[in-house]
Formats: structure tokens, C-alpha cells, sequence
């Protein structure tokens, strides 16, 4: 099979649609992820200990089970308990859910890493405890996380392809549809892996920034 540089001009506006879908779905998924994550860090450190136990175990849960399987249930599971979601909703929340327990793991980390001297020296302020973690201890912790968290974004970026099981028109399904369509895999499958490698390349660019901007501050 040769490559036919027509054929890719023909298909070229269909998959910039699921590029663009694709990132939309990662934007989202990122920032479900990072305000999940942030509240199961919270959580976990909550002095109720059968609630932060309890939180403790549905993130290992997550974490424990397929992004794949996770995606199917909040698609077609939900249904039938009465919750319909359309099919970037359900990707974006199980994007989002899944690498909130990772990224809560990030959090937990720089919060500990935050000096003991922080805390009490916000109690000697008599700094409420809403105070403490907004003027105190996040604006410290969560700089140096930057990076770490960059890293699982990137990963989820990679993920993306898992939405077309739930018929979410991503930059794979669009290209699995045309080439099924056309009976040609060479040219979509191929302009596929180009798309996600320079947009991995930019990242890793973005990444390596960001690296540089905050891995001081650790």
C-alpha cells in the first residue's frame, strides 16, 4: 500500500476535529483531576479517622481497577440506575476521577513537605483553619508539585484513546472510523501517532519549563 497524500488532505479536517476533542477531553480531565485530587489529600487528613479511611479506600479502589472498566461503568452502567451522561461528560469525570487519586498522592506529599514551623506559626497568628491552608501551607505545597502533576496530565493526554469505547469522537475513533470507512489504515493510524507525538513533544517541552520555573522551590 502506497502513501496517497490525497487521501490525507481528504481526511486532514476530520481528525483536527478529534485532535481538538482530544485536548478538550485532556483540559477538562486535568482540572477534574486536580480539584479531586486536592480534596481527597484534604480528606485523608481529616481527624474523623473512619472518614479519611473510608476515602483512603475508594481512591485505592480507583486506583486499583482499569481506567477502561471505570469509563464503561459511569457510561453504561449509570443508566441503568437512572443517571445518563453524555459521552465527553462520562470521559472527562472518569479522566478526572482516575488521575485524582494520583495526583492526591502528589498533594499529600507537599503538604508534608510543608516546614511543622508553617502550622504552628499560623496558629500563633490565630489564623483560622480555612486561613491556614489558603494564605499558609498551599501557596507553599503546591508550587513544587507543579511538575509532577504536568507529568500525569501529560499521561492522561495519552489516555485519551480509551474514550472511543464510549463513543466519544477523540482523535482515535475518528481516524478508526475513516479508515474502516475507506478500508485504507495507513494513512489515519499514521497521521495519528504524528499528532500524538508533537503534542507529547510540546508538553515534554512545557514540562521541562516547569521543571526549571519550580523544582527550586523543593
Amino acid at each position: 500500500m502506497e502513501w496517497d497524500w490525497a487521501f490525507v488532505r481528504e481526511i486532514l479536517p476530520t481528525l483536527l476535529d478529534g485532535v481538538r476533542l482530544t485536548i478538550l477531553a485532556t483540559i477538562l480531565g486535568s482540572l477534574v483531576a486536580a480539584v479531586v485530587g486536592l480534596g481527597f489529600a484534604l480528606a485523608r487528613r481529616s481527624r474523623n479517622r473512619i472518614f479519611a479511611k473510608g476515602i483512603g479506600f475508594f481512591a485505592e479502589f480507583i486506583r486499583g481497577t482499569p481506567l477502561l472498566v471505570q469509563l464503561y461503568f459511569l457510561f453504561y452502567i449509570l443508566p441503568d440506575l437512572g443517571l445518563t451522561l453524555p459521552p465527553l461528560v462520562a470521559g472527562v469525570i472518569g479522566l478526572g476521577l482516575h488521575y485524582g487519586t494520583y495526583t492526591a498522592e502528589v498533594y499529600r506529599s507537599g503538604i508534608e513537605n510543608v516546614p511543622r514551623g508553617q502550622w504552628e506559626a499560623a496558629k500563633a497568628c490565630n489564623l483560622t483553619v480555612v486561613q491556614t491552608w489558603r494564605h499558609v501551607i498551599l501557596p507553599q505545597a503546591i508550587p513544587p508539585m507543579i511538575p509532577a502533576l504536568a507529568n500525569y496530565f501529560i499521561a492522561m493526554f495519552k489516555e485519551t484513546p480509551l474514550l472511543s469505547a464510549i463513543t466519544v469522537l477523540e482523535l482515535m475513533n475518528q481516524a478508526r472510523s475513516v479508515a474502516n470507512y475507506n478500508y485504507r489504515y495507513l494513512e489515519p493510524m499514521t497521521l495519528v501517532g504524528v499528532f500524538f507525538l508533537v503534542i507529547s513533544l510540546i508538553s515534554v517541552i512545557g514540562l521541562r519549563a516547569l521543571e526549571r520555573r519550580f523544582g527550586r522551590l523543593r
